[in-house]
């Protein structure tokens, strides 16, 4: 029958044709615009809203609000000169959680989310959509096609599109890159610091009621309680993460209560620090003692970065509320109730925290301080684990072990590698430094890094993706960088008292990252420029010039089209191929996740009686494998799906198709007529197609397939469909290449202790592929080659 519609489409070009082509196009824009909005049009009820924003508390806001533990010490570490000196440092405090935490991050940062992912990774993802700045050129234009992938339109002649076409330049992808992984090592840092002087502050409170302690004792007591909570880490948040909010809530009421408690006791005459005209004083006597002591203000803030990169699933309006309602009015409430105590009190700067608890409930509020501690530290570490895997899938990061902690919650992992990483790096900062001042100073380098880094990202989201005009831009960007420039300039006078630790730990986690992506990019750029072409596999005839046996082989590759390398030197190698050849591909896009009916793109390629196909599988930043045998389950439904879909249209003549789904909202029904010829039929996600296009397929729980004949149909999925599933029966074997990339001889000393050491060394201590994939050891096939950069 398919002989016959290929003679008549020869003499006349007439034959049958899909009538409703441009129909359907239309139809599935329509389809994917609904989808691509559907989290901006989501709607929350407002007393969801308030719920959310209890429950972002526990979440969002434990690392900023611990801050009051340690700022007067690390501003004033030898103590008070004169009182009007801790007006201006309050005055200071105020308009930098105002200027920053509450202006900067919570009403302007916040919107640049990734469908509520935060962090400089998220923004780097999201500018990967609107310019083509990623340096691994791994995408296809079906990408561009899947809900999640969210892109504003450009005109041709905007400062958008001149500030595009700047950013797509070579050396300028280098420098972004470059740029967001600084930013990405700051947070590692943070994931360090933020447990070490929260605990450390926390702990410290047993000698203010105890004198007669040793500094040594609170070192201890630090150490037990990261160790133990480091060591639960593996139990995930999910058991537990229900007593956060209350904790946090409770110590944002108490310090609020307290800080009113100071104000009444000591007077109100720290409330002139509402006054801006304090900062100017404060700044303006030119003394050394005040400009270092920035350092020490700049702490006051340092949990906003992490307030946007643990955004996570809380609504926008939700964190905001929180914030403008109880963590800002507690937060001003605190800090100036500390400092009218600190007035009266010049010489207890050190602790002046714990000095002015009403002594009746002194130890109830140590207690809940280092709960709280503990809540905050633990944000930390699970944002940490989080960027590290948005660094995985940007190619960023060696392969580690990721963990589901929860079956509810996707986003709740663990990486055990670098959870005992950062606790060896954070039991060392809080032994070796011993005090609150030096750690303090480390974790103001760490912050103030991390958010130059957001504001230089968060100018070219405004440009880009908002479209801002160019004042607005201005305006953000000056204000910005004076507020943070002016704190890094009072960071760097510290750095031979503490802020080296921050620099070097990022210096180690930016060479990795670095030279770990440098060496996927030459490994990705040798597949690309070595791939067989298609004139050289189809001489060599339907048998591939072998013997095919039964059997499927999974050639696993990082090109998402073209044949593999790895075939040709396997070819020539064996004498022997399997039956069934699928070429897989698994890709991370730029995106936070890929729905799960639109994750393979199914191909053939060649002719039919080569059996060789093609499939790509997309996941976003924030999916995971997991380790089960539902990744090849899901391949060969989508395999089998196209090829039963693919036969049935082939097999049949003058007669009507209709393929539906079940009857939704969005469901559509298709009909092939007699008046023309063409070569595809979509429907949502699924796509029947000539040999050289990558078509989306959905599995066969989401698609019924029936038949109107009018004239005569042939069972054309038979033949191919049972010679699939024989061969999958007969075995399946994945084969998967072994790139060793060697600097050349001629290579300069650096890229060969790069290429030969450093990224060599990597690979051999981190996971394999054929472990990610959960591959039996019997299954496997490793093809071995060298190439030279």
């Amino acid at each position: 029958m398919t002989s016959e519609l290929e003679i008549d489409a020869e003499n006349d070009n007439k034959g049958n044709m899909w009538d409703m082509d441009q129909k359907l196009d239309q139809s599935m824009d329509e389809e994917a615009g609904k989808l691509r909005n559907m989290y901006r049009e989501k709607k929350f009820s407002a007393l969801l809203v308030i719920r959310l924003a209890y429950q972002s508390l526990g979440v969002v806001y434990g690392d900023l609000g611990t801050s009051p533990l340690y700022v007067f010490y690390n501003t004033f570490p030898h103590g008070v000169n004169h009182p009007e000196d801790v007006i201006g440092a309050l005055s200071l405090i105020i308009y930098s959680l105002t200027l920053v935490a509450l202006l900067k991050y919570v009403f302007i940062v916040l919107r640049a989310n990734d469908n509520g992912q935060g962090g400089t990774l998220a923004l780097y993802s999201l500018l990967c959509r609107h310019a083509n700045i990623k340096i691994i050129p791994n995408q296809h234009r079906t990408d561009e096609e899947l809900t999640t992938y969210s892109r504003t339109t450009i005109h041709e002649r905007s400062f958008a599109a001149k500030t595009q076409r700047w950013l797509e330049r070579g050396f300028i992808k280098s420098i972004i890159l470059i740029l967001v992984l600084v930013g990405t090592c700051m947070v590692i840092g943070d994931g360090i610091l933020t447990p070490a002087i929260s605990v450390l502050s926390a702990a410290g409170g047993i000698r203010v009621n105890k004198p007669e302690i040793d500094s040594g004792v609170v070192v201890i007591v630090a150490v037990v309680i990261l160790v133990g909570l480091f060591s639960v880490q593996h139990y995930g948040t999910d058991k537990v993460g229900w007593l956060f909010a209350p904790i946090v809530l409770v110590w944002f009421l108490l310090i609020g209560g307290i800080g009113i408690y100071n104000i009444w006791r000591f007077g109100g005459r720290v409330l002139k620090a509402f006054s801006p005209l304090y900062v100017y004083r404060y700044i303006r006597n030119g003394r050394k003692d005040s400009w270092l002591s920035l350092g020490g203000i700049l702490l006051s803030i340092t949990g906003t970065e992490a307030l946007f990169a643990d955004l996570a699933n809380f609504p926008v309006s939700s964190v905001q509320i929180a914030f403008t309602l109880l963590v800002f009015p507690c937060l001003l409430l605190a800090y100036s109730g500390q400092a009218a105590y600190l007035v009266h009190n010049l010489h207890h700067s050190q602790d002046v925290f714990y000095r002015s608890i009403p002594e009746k409930i002194y130890w109830p509020v140590f207690v809940i301080a280092t709960l709280a501690a503990i809540v905050a530290s633990q944000a930390t570490i699970t944002a940490t684990f989080s960027i590290i895997k948005q660094a995985l899938a940007h190619g960023c990061f060696p392969r580690v072990k990721v963990v589901h902690t929860s079956k509810k919650f996707l986003g709740q992992i663990y990486i055990p590698d670098i959870n005992w990483i950062l606790m060896i790096l954070c039991i060392a900062v809080t032994a070796g430094f011993k005090n609150q001042s030096q750690i303090g100073n480390a974790y103001g380098t760490a912050v103030v890094l991390v958010m130059l880094v957001t504001t230089l990202l968060m100018i070219l989201v405004m440009i880009l993706v908002w479209h801002c005009h160019w004042i607005l831009v201005i305006v953000f960007t000056v204000l910005s960088l004076i507020v943070e420039c002016t704190y890094f300039s009072a960071v760097l006078f510290k750095v031979d008292q503490g802020g080296w630790a921050p620099l070097a730990i990022a210096g180690v986690f930016l060479l990795v990252m670095y030279v770990w992506h440098y060496g996927t990019l030459k490994r990705y750029e040798f597949e690309l420029h070595s791939k067989v072409s298609m004139a050289w596999i189809l001489g060599l005839g339907p048998s591939l010039g072998l013997v095919r046996v039964p059997g499927v082989g999974l050639v696993y590759t990082e090109l998402a089209s073209g044949v593999p390398h790895i075939f040709s030197h396997f070819i020539t190698n064996l004498p022997a191929i399997h039956s069934v050849v699928v070429f897989v591909c698994v890709k991370y896009l730029p995106v936070y996740t890929v729905p799960e009916e639109e994750r393979f793109l199914v191909k053939r390629i060649g002719p039919k009686n080569y059996h060789i196909f093609r499939c790509v599988a997309r996941y976003g930043y924030k999916d995971l494998h997991k380790k089960d045998d539902d990744f090849e389950k899901k391949l060969f439904h989508n395999l089998f799906m196209f090829v039963r879909l693919e036969s049935m249209m082939e097999g049949c003549s003058d007669s009507e198709y209709s393929l539906c789904e079940p009857q939704t909202e969005q469901s559509r029904d298709f009909t092939l007529n007699n008046n023309g010829n063409t070569n595809s039929l979509s429907n949502g996600d699924l796509t029947i197609s000539s040999v050289d296009s990558i078509v989306p397929a959905r599995s066969p729980s989401h698609v019924n397939v029936t038949f109107q004949s009018s004239s005569h149909c042939t069972e054309g999925d038979g033949d191919e469909y049972e010679f699939l599933n024989n061969c999958r029966e007969a075995g399946v074997v994945h084969i998967l290449g072994n790139t060793v990339v060697v600097a050349s001889r001629d290579s300069r000393f650096y890229k060969k202790i790069a290429v030969d050491y450093i990224y060599a060394f990597l690979r051999k201590i981190c996971r394999e592929n054929s472990v990610i994939f959960n591959i039996p050891h019997e299954s496997l096939l490793n093809v071995g080659q060298v190439f030279y950069v």
